[in-house]
């Protein structure tokens, strides 16, 4: 048997799978306290909603990779400080996001998450990481067609141009 055969879990991890681990837990602590400050914004209740289902992806996706990490003697990013709460109406008018600005917000992270997701897995050579970042692919998918649909039915997505009309094709 070769190092990299028998328990993924006894494999080393190499230093790209370091890194992509301990930066994706950065960004999920991030995305945490980002998050919260949408649910303080957010005016619908839906809206709300789906931000605390990305809330608790995004705590899921800190404790495993941190879990990871220190099992391979690695430290974790630090953790950041909790958000103090804050009410939507004492938020200046100004200064507050909308709804719509929201929806779009998250809608760009999740979509950004898939192309993390799939470069990390597609990096990995331990089989235990590789599938849990195709778990937290699966995940940021459905969330971002919950996202979707919510600015569909809401009146909120804005599409790029569409093609109404096909033009005919003129033959040569």
């Amino acid at each position: 048997m070769g190092i990299l055969s028998g328990n993924p879990k006894n494999e080393p991890m190499h230093y790209g799978e370091i890194y992509d681990v301990w930066q994706f837990s950065m960004k999920a602590k991030g995305c945490v306290s980002l998050y919260r400050a949408y649910q303080f914004h957010a005016g619908d209740r839906d809206l709300k909603n789906l931000l605390g289902d990305f809330i608790d992806q995004a705590e899921l996706e800190i404790s495993e990779c941190d879990t990871i990490l220190t099992n391979n003697g690695i430290a974790p990013s630090p953790a950041l400080p909790q958000r103090p709460e804050a009410k939507l109406e004492d938020i200046p008018i100004g200064a507050r996001l909308s709804d719509p600005e929201i929806a779009s917000l998250i809608a760009v992270d999740s979509s950004a998450g898939l192309v993390a997701c799939s470069q990390i897995m597609g990096k990995c050579i331990r089989e235990d990481i590789g599938i849990l970042f195709a778990k937290y692919h699966v995940t940021k998918a459905a969330l971002g067609l919950n996202i979707l649909r919510m600015s569909k039915e809401k009146g909120w997505l804005i599409p790029p141009p569409l093609q109404v009309q096909k033009p005919e094709l003129v033959e040569v």
